[in-house]
């Protein structure tokens, strides 16, 4: 997508992060580190928290970074006052082992319509490594009175 895609103005790294405080993201150390003018960025760790049983990046954890990078630009494109977001799907290919370091997802967008959004969203390791590709669909829903 050309131009910038977030609804007012780019969303500051501090109010993203300020998102995480009690959720899942805070529990997997989720840190939002850049916004792009048609992208968003978030960085996990790979250790314990992050591990499945034979101490490899679990495809969970990729997911739960997935479907938060994605959810969350989703969130910035909308109209807050008068709509929400909700996932209504989400696939991941998990390309690459990874045991240690912190992996990067990039969200950007495939289609931002009045009704849905769907995000391309990458994990690459710390060398720039393909780790995941996922994609991500959020239902826009009008809030209720």
């Amino acid at each position: 997508m050309v131009g910038m895609i977030w609804k007012n103005s780019a969303p500051s790294l501090d109010s993203l992060n300020d998102l995480r405080k009690s959720t899942l993201a805070e529990a997997l150390d989720i840190r939002f580190i850049e916004v792009g003018e048609n992208h968003l960025k978030a960085t996990m760790p790979v250790d314990a928290r992050t591990h499945q049983p034979y101490g490899l990046l679990h495809g969970g954890a990729s997911a739960a970074l997935a479907e938060t990078v994605g959810s969350v630009a989703s969130a910035c494109c909308i109209d807050q006052q008068q709509q929400i977001c909700v996932g209504i799907e989400i696939n991941c290919n998990h390309v690459k082992a990874k045991r240690t370091g912190l992996v990067t997802a990039t969200a950007e967008p495939l289609h931002l319509g009045a009704t849905n959004h769907v995000w391309d969203i990458k994990i690459r390791d710390e060398n720039e490594k393909l780790i995941c590709v996922s994609r991500r669909t959020v239902a826009v829903l009008k809030k209720r009175g």
